[in-house]
């Protein structure tokens, strides 16, 4: 099972005269990243709806959105918070005893400072229930949220990992041929010095020295070690596709070895056939690369 990094999903309950929305986003990172954004009476939640996506995201950026608005703004009816409106007096009143200044705050003045008139069930809404039943309906539209940013990931996820399962085939293929290739190499080789030698000494040469060349080109030139390394990493990445945990990292250290090896098998092979499948593999491990990016 394969999740992509991208996604998003969101929710929406009407509670209390209120309707409560949440939209949840996700885009690729490195690590995991979650920005938490909600009204500034439910910061103490943050945290736990934190750990609930943490618990159902791994990896990537992800911000979660949560608002409230009441469902008919024209019948909210305005109450005077008189508690505000004395902080503020008594404000006044020590600057102008501090500062020697004179003039108290009108009426309407005051009515305009934020806080001193409020939605008439505002304080009501926010002293009924306990903290818990509040996080317990944050949690359920957080929850909804997560549940369709899942099933976008999954969607994009299994085809990123039907496109990768593609192109490791392909590699597959490509290693096959230079399976083929490699014991040629040597035997090319030997033919052509042989044939170039015998021009240059009119077919007189020392035979073991010969030998002994076309031996330590065989070992410069071995890539066994390498093939092998590149069908073991070829399998493990087949694996973590059809797993069921998140493989994006592991698949992105896995194609930076098998560049490696690639690269490796391009500068130990003097042949040309093995150098033009090189170029293909190399190219091949690009898109793959591009598309690993993009999985959790």
């Amino acid at each position: 099972m394969s999740f992509s990094m991208t996604g998003f999903g969101q929710s929406v309950l009407r509670l209390g005269g209120y309707v409560i929305q949440c939209e949840v986003k996700s885009v690729n990172h490195r690590y995991c990243e979650i920005v938490v954004r909600v009204p500034r009476e439910w910061t103490c939640y943050e945290d736990g709806l934190r750990r609930l996506v943490q618990s159902r995201v791994k990896r990537g950026r992800i911000d979660v959105y949560i608002s409230k608005e009441r469902e008919d703004e024209s019948s909210a009816s305005q109450k005077l918070n008189l508690s505000a409106a004395r902080d503020y007096v008594q404000s006044a009143k020590e600057l102008m005893e501090a500062f020697g200044l004179e003039g108290m705050p009108t009426a309407a003045q005051l009515l305009t400072m934020p806080g001193v008139m409020m939605p008439a069930d505002q304080a009501e809404d926010h002293n009924t229930g306990s903290q818990e039943e509040w996080e317990a309906v944050l949690r359920q539209v957080l929850g909804q949220a997560l549940d369709g940013l899942s099933a976008m990931r999954l969607k994009e996820g299994n085809h990123l990992a039907e496109d990768l399962s593609q192109r490791f085939s392909r590699l597959g293929m490509l290693h096959a041929e230079l399976l083929k290739l490699a014991p040629d190499a040597v035997d090319e080789y030997r033919v052509r010095l042989r044939n170039r030698l015998a021009d240059l000494l009119e077919g007189s040469f020392d035979e073991q020295r010969f030998n002994m060349e076309v031996a330590v080109f065989a070992d410069k030139s071995n890539i066994d070690e390498e093939l092998t390394r590149l069908s073991s990493h070829l399998a493990q990445c087949q694996g973590l596709l059809s797993g069921s945990e998140p493989a994006g990292r592991k698949l992105d250290f896995l194609i930076q070895e098998m560049n490696r090896e690639v690269n490796t098998i391009g500068s130990k092979a003097n042949h040309l056939a093995i150098v033009n499948l090189v170029v293909e593999m190399k190219a091949e491990l690009e898109k793959i690369r591009e598309q690993a990016a993009n999985l959790e």
